[in-house]
């Protein structure tokens, strides 16, 4: 976005009237808003002129009459090089003016012509269409959840879900002893390896005294040197005085 750069005052003349501030004018008959033109309305003519200058500010000299070149004479308004001074607080009035705008907007323009709603989500998939791993005791709770909320499942009788979930209950039953021998030839293992470790143990330990043991161990322990007085140990220096150090001189 390039920059507006403020007009520049070609002439150090006033109309000599007392500076025009802001707070006694009406809050839509001037622009003062960052990065635009700063505009306002003379007093005198009620036309919309630029303000010029950067730290000095006036309205930009004008003709009384916006019909010069209809072949009317052309005429200064006295409102030309009126000072202006800015004492108001621009972020307050920006903000309200944004408000007015957006308030004094047609109600079409404000809310979208078209509604947009949220999709409903999708259902949830049948008990029977769930990829899970299929135990016992969970076939058993899905066929009977199903036989009591089903009223097409009546005695030997069963929808398609219900058997689905009757078949699924059966192998179930038929796979169970298989997965009840695998899990306890799994657990016998366990139990063997837990005591193969146990057994070679105090062979660990002795193995590893034998080879960090003996001499380089006593050679540790006598390198050991005596820490000073008043450090807590050999990477700590000595406490610092808690009382104040007075110097008599």
């Amino acid at each position: 976005m390039p920059r507006i750069r403020p007009g520049r005052v070609r002439t150090k003349n006033t109309n000599r009237r007392a500076p025009l501030l802001l707070s006694t004018m009406a809050p839509e008959d001037f622009n003062v808003r960052p990065n635009e033109v700063k505009s306002i309305a003379c007093p005198d003519c009620r036309t919309w002129r630029r303000i010029m200058g950067d730290t000095v500010l006036k309205i930009r000299e004008h003709c009384a009459s916006d019909k010069v070149a209809d072949g009317e004479k052309h005429v200064v308004c006295l409102g030309s090089d009126q000072l202006v001074v800015v004492d108001i607080d621009v972020r307050r009035w920006q903000a309200r003016q944004n408000r007015l705008l957006r308030d004094a907007m047609p109600q079409d323009n404000r809310r979208a012509a078209q509604q947009f709603y949220k999709p409903l989500p999708a259902p949830a998939a049948p008990i029977s269409r769930i990829e899970a791993e299929a135990t016992l005791e969970t076939t058993r709770q899905s066929y009977l959840a199903h036989r009591k909320g089903c009223t097409r499942c009546v005695g030997a009788q069963h929808c398609t879900d219900g058997g689905i979930l009757a078949r699924r209950y059966v192998r179930a039953l038929q796979e169970e002893p298989a997965r009840r021998e695998a899990r306890d030839q799994l657990e016998c293992q366990e139990r063997r390896a837990a005591r193969k470790h146990a057994a070679q143990w105090p062979a660990v330990r002795k193995d590893q005294w034998a080879k960090h043991g003996g001499e380089a161990v006593e050679k540790a322990n006598n390198r050991c040197s005596e820490r000073t007085s008043g450090s807590l140990s050999e990477f700590s220096g000595p406490q610092l005085p808690l009382e104040p150090l007075r110097i008599t001189t």
